[in-house]
């Protein structure tokens, strides 16, 4: 679906050229004005906020504008190596703040705009979150964009423009219930539409195959049912720079919009059947794949993204170097972020074959050297397989390539280990184990260049467990590279005070060096500069304190312990474990057992996968058990517990910067990185956590006295399989017995007797895969020692600012670099000023 190039004798790329948007106050807000009355046929701003937003947010895309042309035409003219980051989610949350800071806003923009009757900050308010994102990987992925574009590297990073997010969650009687995110709904004046670079993908039909005129055997997929995907461009902007790089979306729609002769029938449902079948695929983020129906729209997804994406690098590569690709691998690296978009492996290996006749070997030596993978998870569910029945239905010449890679590659496994049938069948891309599956995992190890875990024990388990097999065969393919977070957004945004304090104390370059922040340490020895860093941490959980007020009806107390686990609800990060903690705390209150209890207020947050039950579940655990304890009188100045609803990217803004303890608490061995841990660290929570993740890194950077460790390690968890007696656990911890009795006695759910069976019995299953009653006692003791320690301030501050100073190395630009300096080798392209 390309347009034709508009002919004409007299323009030139000069006759385009506009003057520089002025960063001065005055100019953004005349903009602003223009844009408002003319553009969107405005007139009153106290009737139109979110077209006041809308507004204000083209002035600055302007503003981006300008930065992006020159960022694109100084890497098109380097004719450098490129990176394109392939990921199912971008979690970006609101752009508006972001841009204005990475383009260092004009201070005096937000009294230009107060003089005429505007609040910058509800301008700022009025943006939804961007719906492109689950939880940590698609966040991270969002930092990752950010700091490539930090560090001026050519990094493209591919996605899917989902019409709604998620979902928007509601709590109602205790019980998750989800309602349609749709956050497209009034539009998205960051984007885009590039119409032009459209192209078209193919489901379902079958393969043909002849022989081509120098008698090579050719294959042509046919009788496919195609679908057309349109690409929306949004702007990554460095930070204060000039780069701004490109985060391309992808909608899906049909190839053609109705059947004309269906509709002039009178089948109007018919005749739009199509589009409406096409658009589905880009309708909603992460469909409920519990269902076969959910599962084939997963799919569908996911090979989406990959045959658009890689569609759209080969355009450009032709366009610039014809049907030469004997520098394509040197030129181009594809990271698949996750499982998720291994599809590329076949995708591009057809393409390079069918479309551009290359040689099955010729497209191997190329695909095999440029797609690199990381893993982001040991936990089995999430290591996608698909059906051959459904994959060699859906995407039959695809299945074709990996039978074909499959082959090849258990020629290699006997070569390296004769007659081992065994190892051939635990290596196996297609298992044939009750049923045959396509393990996409595995097909991303072998078809990858470089296999990555995401936290140093991640990696470790990575090659001693689930990809043992693979290590022992290619150990020079699998390094490790922890995640990180961007500073941008995680301090320098979202905590303006706390941003302003350090950089008063240090300068203002650790925003793009983490490291810097060292120098805080010493002043954790300052009686002056910790009562200032109290002082901004008091004002953050205040900022906290109301917005938990707002949306869960709970008063917090901001003199006590915020305590805060905020993260997707699973089992293995065990939320659970936390309510148990709450529960014992409450018992001990109604006892008249309140020696050593430390004010304490508890917010729990994050959304359970529709289809998850025990997920759900553990929601109404924490709702109901809120309830009770809050209308409790005993319970006053001692304990509260608040479940927050929809979590989600901007409430961390606010919710990070109040946190004083941060609950990374998972089973030890379950966790790969994290991401959440290092955002709390930033702003200078303390952390309670088992060894797991990124944990074990953290507590090596902050010292273990400014960390509360507790619980069994990765080693001792897998020590105990098989033998493992929660009952006897339970009965020898008199505090735990009673929790569970609580439970079991329906206290928090009388009138709904029996809802938490389920959870209890989980906890005294000996096959219980979490442990949680094996670290019960441990996880007390620790909260113990944090009650302690928070009675004296003096020592809690500078443990707080000892957590800030020792973030350094979980930015993700270090990331960045990392991934750079092992994987991609790209070049720094600065655009022309």
């Amino acid at each position: 679906m390309n347009s034709k190039p508009f002919v004409t004798s007299k323009t030139s790329a000069d006759f385009f050229t506009l003057p520089s948007s002025s960063m001065d106050g005055k100019a953004i807000v005349e903009d602003f004005r223009h844009y408002f009355s003319r553009t969107l046929g405005r007139s009153n701003v106290n009737q139109a906020a979110y077209h006041v937003f809308t507004a204000f947010s083209m002035a600055w895309r302007d503003r981006l504008v300008e930065r992006w042309k020159k960022t694109r035409a100084a890497q098109t003219e380097s004719d450098c190596k490129r990176t394109y980051y392939l990921s199912l989610e971008f979690l970006m949350g609101r752009a508006l703040g972001n841009a204005m800071l990475n383009l260092d806003v004009d201070s005096d923009t937000a009294q230009i705009l107060k003089s005429v009757g505007l609040e910058l900050e509800e301008i700022i308010d009025q943006e939804h979150d961007a719906g492109l994102g689950n939880g940590g990987l698609g966040r991270l992925a969002a930092c990752f964009l950010d700091s490539c574009a930090t560090l001026q590297l050519p990094v493209r990073g591919y996605g899917i423009r989902y019409e709604y997010g998620m979902f928007r969650q509601k709590i109602e009687n205790g019980h998750q219930h989800e309602e349609p995110d749709h956050w497209l709904r009034i539009g998205n004046p960051w984007e885009i539409e590039r119409q032009e670079l459209a192209v078209r993908i193919k489901f379902g039909g079958h393969t043909e195959f002849h022989t081509s005129a120098d008698g090579l055997p050719k294959a042509k997929w046919v009788h496919s049912h195609d679908v057309m995907a349109i690409a929306y461009d949004m702007p990554i902007p460095g930070y204060r720079n000039g780069t701004v790089n490109t985060l391309r979306l992808w909608k899906s729609t049909a190839t053609n919009e109705f059947d004309l002769g269906e509709f002039n029938a009178g089948s109007y449902a018919d005749a739009v059947a199509s589009q409406n079948a096409a658009e589905q695929i880009t309708m909603v983020l992460y469909p409920n794949d519990s269902s076969e129906n959910g599962k084939e729209l997963r799919l569908r997804q996911q090979y989406f993204l990959a045959s658009a994406s890689l569609q759209d690098v080969l355009r450009c590569w032709v366009d610039s170097h014809g049907n030469d690709f004997s520098q394509f691998a040197e030129k181009n690296a594809f990271q698949l972020n996750d499982t998720h978009p291994t599809c590329a492996v076949p995708e591009l290996m057809r393409l390079l074959m069918d479309e551009h006749d290359l040689s099955w070997d010729q497209a191997w030596a190329i695909t095999s050297k440029s797609v690199a993978y990381t893993n982001h998870t040991l936990l089995p569910e999430a290591l996608e397989k698909w059906s051959v029945g459904m994959f060699s239905r859906l995407l039959p010449r695809l299945y074709e390539i990996v039978c074909e890679i499959n082959a090849r590659f258990l020629e290699v496994v006997e070569k390296r280990w004769p007659g081992d049938l065994e190892r051939m069948q635990r290596m196996s891309i297609i298992e044939e184990n009750g049923g045959k599956y396509l393990r996409m995992a595995y097909l991303a190890v072998v078809a990858s260049t470089s296999v990555n875990g995401v936290a140093a024990l991640h990696s470790q388990l990575l090659t001693q467990h689930l990809f043992r097999d693979f290590f022992e065969l290619w150990p020079e393919k699998f390094n490790n590279k922890t995640n990180g977070v961007t500073p941008r957004r995680w301090i320098a945004s979202s905590n303006p005070a706390l941003s302003k304090l350090i950089s008063d104390t240090i300068g203002a370059t650790w925003v793009t060096d983490l490291p810097q922040l060292r120098k805080l340490a010493p002043y954790s020895e300052d009686t002056n500069f910790r009562a200032q860093w109290r002082a901004v941490k008091q004002a953050n959980k205040a900022r906290l304190a109301e917005m938990v007020k707002r949306d869960c009806g709970v008063e917090f107390d901001i003199n006590a312990i915020f305590d805060v686990q905020v993260k997707r609800i699973h089992e293995y990060k065990r939320q659970l474990l936390n309510v148990l903690h709450v529960i014992h705390l409450y018992d001990r209150i109604k006892r008249g057992d309140k020696a050593g209890i430390t004010p304490r207020c508890v917010l729990i947050g994050g959304k359970a996968a529709p289809g998850y039950a025990m997920a759900k579940r553990i929601i109404k655990l924490v709702n109901s058990v809120a309830t009770v304890i809050n209308e409790d009188q005993e319970t006053e100045g001692l304990l509260r517990l608040a479940f927050f609803p929809d979590y989600r990217v901007t409430a961390m803004e606010v919710i990070c910067a109040g946190t004083d303890l941060s609950e990374q608490i998972s089973t030890a061995g379950k966790e790969a990185s994290g991401t959440g841990n290092m955002k709390f660290m930033m702003n200078g929570a303390l952390t309670i956590g088992t060894l797991d993740g990124a944990n074990i890194e953290i507590r090596e950077e902050a010292g273990a006295d400014n960390f509360f460790l507790f619980g069994l390690d990765a080693e001792e968890v897998e020590a105990l399989h098989g033998h493992y007696d929660p009952a006897a656990i339970i009965a020898a911890d008199a505090d735990l017995s009673r929790v569970i009795h609580m439970l079991h006695s329906n206290h928090f759910n009388m009138f709904e007797p029996g809802i938490f069976e389920p959870i209890v019995h989980a906890i005294t299953n000996p096959y219980d895969p979490w442990m949680t009653a094996a670290d019960f006692r441990s996880y007390v003791d620790a909260q113990d020692r944090v009650a302690a320690a928070y009675l004296d301030q003096e020592n809690w501050v500078r443990m707080s600012i000892l957590n800030t100073a020792s973030s350094g190395e979980f930015s993700s630009d270090r990331t960045i670099a990392d991934y750079n300096r092992d994987i991609w080798h790209l070049p720094t392209i600065k655009p022309k000023v």
